[in-house]
């Protein structure tokens, strides 16, 4: 018997299959996980609740919501400044639960984002 051959004339073959078995399943589970991310509303405000902000799972803005008080023809600029905010606290609360939801799928493989 020649050396390096392995199991059954194979080699490894049968731990190849079964890894790429697993890395089928983690992509599926990732593809719905992306999806349910789609759906998901994240709702962050600023200014006391002045301006509301809703973004996907994904982070895609969605909706802003500014109280008729929020508006002030003489300090636009406040304004302008509580919507950049409660947009970016959206779009950061969205981007660390989808981290979170990734984490859990790749059990902490340390993969790179966007691998899969």
């Amino acid at each position: 018997m020649g050396r390096g051959i392995g199991r059954g004339g194979f080699g490894g073959l049968g731990d190849m299959s079964k890894l790429l078995r697993q890395a089928q399943k983690m992509q599926e589970d990732m593809a719905a996980a992306q999806e349910e991310l789609e759906k998901e509303r994240v709702e962050t405000t600023s200014g006391g609740g002045a301006v509301k902000a809703v973004v996907n799972g994904k982070g895609r803005l969605l909706e802003v919501v500014i109280k008729p008080e929020a508006v002030d023809p003489d300090d636009v600029e406040m304004l302008q400044d509580l919507i950049v905010t409660a947009v970016r606290e959206a779009q950061e609360a969205a981007d660390a639960e989808q981290s979170r939801r990734m984490q859990g799928l790749t059990g902490g493989m340390g993969l790179p984002p966007g691998l899969l």
